[in-house]
């Protein structure tokens, strides 16, 4: 056995209607000034109306900032930094979807009194050191994994993303409350979904740091995510089946926090750069043809999942299972009412050419790939999802 360092969330909380609660977890880890970093939509929707009122009841003074954007800029990771540093937030909560977790982090890191270092200072793995606020995590979709990472993504340009990455921005709890996903629409339900199978697929076939424990993960997560995701597309009040997505989610996410994502993240990232793709519908509409394209280098590890997501798998070679799931890989977006090829997202073909060169910027996650992938092959997949 390879040797291997695995690190997570400190504490998970899945249980439906547990946000309720918030305010007194916070209380138990000493906090007197929270501050709640979410999007307008969940502050619009009312999400937290019945949150809120635990915190006066608690005697603590909560702030929230309901700025963050999908891929959110460095403006926003600003902002967000200044607001905790004025109100001197001694706890921060990340409330929403996998943006609004990923500034969270960063404001919880960036706002702590000690801190010494700049946003510019901490991108890459490894750089961000020292102390951070404590952090609770809420995620209101199935998908990102977020809550269990330490991994925080930003937009850096007008196309461009980075990635901070530190042990220190993991989480210390992770709270998974299926009601607060009841309302989540059938298209965005079924892009987080995927995106959470991907976090699977990928950890499982990670070529530098798979290992046994997000092996075990990755395959309980593809279990969870395939047995609900219809259900929860098809019929959004399933409470069960949210909770299953919450739990699928997670687990994915500890699984790629441990063995990294690969090229299908190395080549959604530029479809959201560039076209602004929800990360989710990034990811389907690149996974068949970058498992076709690894399959040469990792059948026998496709064929291990293929029995997890293909009802009627039929018994074969680990060719012959790895184009089973491939083919049902596939038919997830039509199944979902999703866009299916890279023309139907409204990307113009000429830039695929360009889309190519922007994934070869992802080093950090190509490595990954258990094939070795050039530009030349990028674009190859990129025109076969066209």
């Amino acid at each position: 056995m390879s040797p291997f360092l695995f690190a997570t969330t400190a504490q998970i909380l899945c249980e439906s209607g547990s946000a309720i609660r918030l305010a007194e977890l916070c209380k138990e880890r000493g906090a007197n000034r929270v501050m709640i970093v979410t999007d307008p939509g969940i502050t619009k929707l009312g999400m937290l109306n019945d949150i809120l009122p635990g915190f006066a009841k608690a005697g603590m003074a909560v702030e929230i900032f309901d700025a963050v954007q999908a891929d959110p800029p460095e403006s926003v990771v600003m902002a967000a930094v200044e607001q905790g540093r004025a109100m001197k937030a001694d706890l921060v909560v990340g409330f929403g979807g996998g943006s609004s977790m990923d500034v969270a982090k960063l404001v919880a890191f960036l706002a702590h009194p000690g801190c010494q270092q700049q946003l510019a200072d901490i991108y890459g793995v490894g750089n961000a050191k020292g102390q951070r606020l404590p952090l609770i995590q809420v995620p209101t979709t199935a998908g990102t994994g977020s809550e269990v990472t330490q991994i925080s993504i930003i937009t850096t340009g007008e196309t461009t993303k980075m990635g901070v990455v530190s042990p220190i921005l993991l989480p210390d709890m992770a709270l998974l409350d299926a009601d607060l996903t009841l309302g989540l629409p059938p298209a965005v339900t079924a892009a987080t979904g995927i995106d959470a199978m991907v976090h699977a697929i990928e950890a499982y076939t990670s070529k530098v740091k798979k290992n046994p424990l997000s092996d075990m993960l990755a395959r309980e997560a593809l279990r969870l995510l395939a047995a609900n995701l219809d259900e929860a597309v098809h019929n959004g009040s399933n409470r069960e089946a949210r909770q299953g997505m919450l739990l699928g989610a997670l687990l994915a996410g500890q699984a790629f926090a441990n063995a990294p994502v690969a090229a299908v993240h190395a080549l959604a990232y530029p479809l959201g750069g560039h076209f602004h793709i929800p990360h989710g519908l990034s990811n389907a509409l690149v996974l068949p043809a970058v498992i076709e394209f690894n399959a040469s280098a990792a059948e026998d590890l496709y064929a291990d999942l293929a029995p997890l997501l293909v009802k009627d798998l039929k018994p074969g070679n680990a060719a012959s299972l790895t184009a089973q799931l491939v083919s049902e890989l596939a038919a997830l977006s039509p199944r979902c009412k999703l866009p299916t090829r890279l023309r139907d997202a409204g990307v113009p073909e000429d830039m695929l050419p360009q889309l190519a060169k922007d994934a070869m910027l992802q080093q950090r996650l190509l490595v990954n790939n258990p094939r070795e992938l050039t530009e030349a092959d990028a674009l190859a997949i990129y025109r076969k999802a066209y």
